[in-house]
C-alpha cells in the first residue's frame, strides 16, 4: 500500500548505532540500520534502498516507505521464503522510463507486536466490547498503531529528509504494505490527510462489524481526495477469498465522500492469486506505474 508523506520537525540522526552501508553498484545500495532508536516504539530496524546513480548525482529522489521489510529485498531474511523484490520492480519501471527513480525505506515488523502495531487505534476502539474482547488473542497486547504512526512521521520520515536528498512534500512520498500493512496505511491517510497522500491498499480479512465501523470512519475522518490517491487490490484464493464483498462497500464508502474510480482510487482484483508474497511481487510493477507515474513524479 503507497502513501505519500510531508516532514514534518527537524531529523532524528540518534540511535542509529549499527548503520551498514554497501558499495553502490548498478543495482542500487542498501543501508542497514538495525537499531534506529524511536521514543514511540522503541528500536526498529530499518533498511534503506538507494537507487542506481544516487551517489554520483546531486538530484532529489521520491521515496517510498514499506511495512514489513524482511519481505521486501533478501530471500534469506524473508519470513516465507517470497520476497516483494521491491527494488527490482523501480528498476525495472526506471529502465521503461515509467517512473523516475525513488528511495525505498523498508521497516521491519515487531514480530509478535505486529497486530496491535498495524491495527488501525480508532476503527478497533469503535467495535462493540464482544468483537474487541475476541481480538485480543491475536493482538496480544494494546494497540499501539497510533505510536507506530508518530514513528513513521516525527521521527523517521524528518531523519530520511535531512539525511538522504529526498523531495520532501506529500506527493512525492509514499508508504506500502499488504494485509494489516494495509490497514494501518489506510489508517493513516485518514488520520493523517495533510501528511499522507497515496495508499495501496491490499485489504484484510473483515467481519460486518468491522466493515461497518471502516465505512463509518472513512465517512468521518477521511474527507475528499485533496490530491491524495488510494489503490486497492486482493485476489480469489486463501484469505483473499474473503475480500470481495467488503471492499465493495469500502469503494462505495470513498465514492460517498469525493473519491472518484480511476481517477482518485483504484480497485483491481486479481483471479487465481493468493494471500502470499509473490502474488504481490508479480504486480507489483502495475502498483509501483500506476501510483508512482502518474502522481508521485507529477
Amino acid at each position: 500500500m503507497i502513501m505519500k508523506l510531508v516532514a514534518l520537525i527537524g531529523a532524528v540522526l540518534l540511535g542509529m548505532g549499527g548503520a551498514q552501508a554497501a558499495t553502490p553498484t548498478n543495482e542500487g545500495s542498501f543501508v542497514d540500520l538495525p537499531k534506529f532508536g524511536s521514543a514511540n516504539i522503541g528500536a526498529a530496524h530499518v533498511t534503506i534502498w538507494l537507487p542506481p546513480g544516487y551517489a554520483r548525482g546531486k538530484q532529489r529522489y521520491g521515496v517510498v516507505y514499506m511495512h514489513d521489510a524482511e519481505n521486501l529485498f533478501f530471500l534469506e531474511k524473508s519470513n516465507f521464503n517470497k520476497i516483494w523484490a521491491a527494488d527490482k520492480s523501480v528498476m525495472r519501471l526506471v529502465a521503461d522510463k515509467a517512473i523516475d527513480p525513488v528511495i525505498i525505506v523498508g521497516i521491519y515488523s515487531h514480530g509478535l507486536d505486529r497486530p496491535r502495531t498495524y491495527m488501525p487505534q480508532r476503527v478497533f476502539e469503535s467495535l462493540s466490547p464482544k468483537v474487541r474482547g475476541e481480538g485480543q488473542d491475536f493482538l496480544k497486547g494494546p494497540i499501539r498503531s497510533d505510536a507506530y504512526l508518530k514513528f513513521l512521521t516525527a521521527e523517521l520520515k524528518p531523519m530520511i529528509d535531512q539525511r538522504y536528498r529526498t523531495k520532501r512534500d506529500r506527493d512525492h512520498t509514499a508508504i506500502v504494505g499488504s494485509s494489516m500493512g494495509g490497514l494501518i496505511s489506510l489508517y493513516a491517510i485518514a488520520e493523517y490527510p495533510q501528511i499522507f497522500g497515496i495508499d495501496p491498499i491490499k485489504a484484510d480479512e473483515n467481519r460486518a462489524e468491522i466493515t461497518a465501523a471502516w465505512t463509518r470512519y472513512l465517512t468521518e475522518r477521511l474527507g475528499p481526495p485533496a490530491g491524495r490517491h488510494i489503490w486497492f487490490d486482493h485476489g480469489d484464493q486463501t484469505l483473499d477469498q474473503y475480500y470481495g464483498a467488503w471492499q465493495t462497500k469500502i469503494d462505495a464508502a470513498l465514492i460517498n465522500v469525493g473519491w472518484q474510480p480511476q481517477r482518485d482510487f483504484e480497485t483491481r482484483s486479481y483471479p487465481g492469486t493468493a494471500h502470499e508474497e509473490n502474488a504481490w511481487n508479480a504486480r507489483l510493477d502495475e502498483i509501483f506505474r500506476w501510483l508512482l507515474g502518474r502522481h508521485v513524479n507529477d
